[in-house]
């Protein structure tokens, strides 16, 4: 099959690193891809993401069979929509059915409606109703943005002055409804499934650290490094959540006469009374895919190309036994204000290593170099026996990256493994 993928992230390194692995693999394109994802597939530039009908139009004229839509932004703008219409399969939910992730409101209501567990919650159309509710309520509690705000839209406040300011910022950032809930005590953990329809199977789980600095400190980011599996999320764990929050999500979508197709990423909070839904995601996770795909042992086409056609019941994912671990390299001074076309070097002496793979963001071509591009630059990633075998390997494969004007976290893994580390984060 002509493969297109859309994005230009780790992520999208991550799927066209094992997308390129598929025998079933023809042509391969990506839009507009990065230096890394040059590597896998042909590049085509000067096409915005959203420029959906030259995508559309440019699938019909090169023979593409299949696109895979690795971020949010044009599944909730409808661009699976517009392909399928022409009668090109894409990897991904429709608009109406990526709602879920494209509005908090509505994925809440489902769950209100549907007796899925998740945090109790009120929804506000004014600054002052939602200032009242938190005075009501009290701290520490949840405030939250509608829409798509990668990754960043979430106020965790400690105190109601914090959660005032939270709610007047979402108002004056020019949002029209706010959201606030419940704060959950536990462990979050995010849990993968792909869904076609009625048919839910389990696609892997991870953790995620979405804090700047070691020990979870400094401003929320889009993820400085992840881990999988999560050995928080026992077996009893997974099963739960299945049957509780996923299995009801997708017949619920089925039920409104929008089913969901693509990926479901649930993430969740692990309370003393069972796992509860946080929010969801329509696409893979960004760090997330970047430890899934190293674990992922079959042919990722196959059962991608299958969810998205009806065919998911037939074809049964397969998972190595190995741990996989990323460190995310960014810029630094992100999520703030930060430099880029800053040169970085030694990404092949990284991935001499074994186990060690770097997956590519924020990079762009300079010359014959590479140079920073973005505020997350690289995802150093690694695979092992044993979680702390494949932190150690990741870790050792940073040391070799020449990058002075990057950081890192030093404690990837700390919840699984302890807080001690083999190296030292720069901020």
């Amino acid at each position: 099959m002509n493969i297109l993928l859309l994005g230009s992230g780790g992520r999208e390194h991550a799927l066209a690193w094992k997308l390129a692995q598929s025998p079933s693999i023809g042509q391969f394109y990506a839009i507009p891809g990065n230096p890394g994802i040059a590597e896998h597939a042909e590049l085509i530039e000067g096409i915005p993401l959203s420029a959906h009908d030259t995508i559309v139009k440019w699938c019909q004229d090169h023979g593409i069979d299949f696109v895979v839509v690795g971020p949010e932004a044009p599944l909730v703008a409808g661009l699976v929509d517009r392909l399928e219409a022409v009668g090109i399969p894409a990897f991904g939910p429709t608009a109406a059915a990526a709602r879920l992730e494209g509005s908090k409101l509505f994925t809440k209501e489902l769950c209100k409606t549907n007796s899925i567990p998740t945090a109790a919650f009120g929804r506000f159309t004014s600054a002052a109703e939602g200032a009242a509710y938190v005075r009501q309520q009290g701290a520490p509690i949840v405030v939250k943005a509608d829409g798509l705000m990668a990754g960043k839209g979430v106020v965790v406040a400690l105190s109601e002055e914090e959660a005032v300011d939270a709610v007047e910022q979402v108002f004056a950032g020019g949002g029209t409804e706010v959201l606030i809930e419940e704060f959950m005590e536990g462990e979050e953990a995010s849990l993968f499934a792909l869904v076609d329809g009625e048919t839910v199977v389990l696609f892997g789980s991870a953790q995620d650290h979405k804090r700047a600095f070691d020990g979870d400190l400094g401003p929320n980011t889009g993820g400085m490094g992840a881990y999988s599996p999560a050995p928080v999320l026992t077996p009893e764990l997974e099963r739960r959540a299945l049957e509780e929050i996923l299995i009801p999500t997708a017949r619920a979508m089925v039920a409104a006469g929008t089913p969901y197709r693509g990926v479901l990423y649930a993430g969740l909070m692990l309370t003393a009374d069972g796992p509860k839904l946080v929010e969801y995601n329509c696409r893979f996770g960004d760090p997330e895919c970047q430890v899934l795909m190293p674990r992922f042992t079959g042919d990722l086409i196959q059962v991608l190309h299958a969810t998205a056609t009806g065919h998911l019941a037939e074809v049964t994912p397969e998972w190595s036994q190995d741990a996989a671990m990323t460190v995310v390299y960014a810029s630094r001074g992100y999520p703030g204000p930060h430099q880029v076309g800053s040169p970085i070097g030694g990404l092949d002496a990284a991935t001499e290593l074994d186990g060690v793979l770097v997956f590519q963001a924020g990079t762009r071509r300079k010359g014959v170099g590479l140079v920073s591009n973005g505020g997350r630059v690289l995802n150093v990633t690694a695979t092992g026996s044993t979680l702390g075998e494949a932190r150690d390997r990741a870790y050792a494969g940073i040391a070799r990256i020449e990058w002075p004007d990057g950081f890192f976290r030093s404690d990837i893994g700390w919840r699984a493994l302890g807080k001690a580390t083999p190296a030292k984060g720069a901020r």
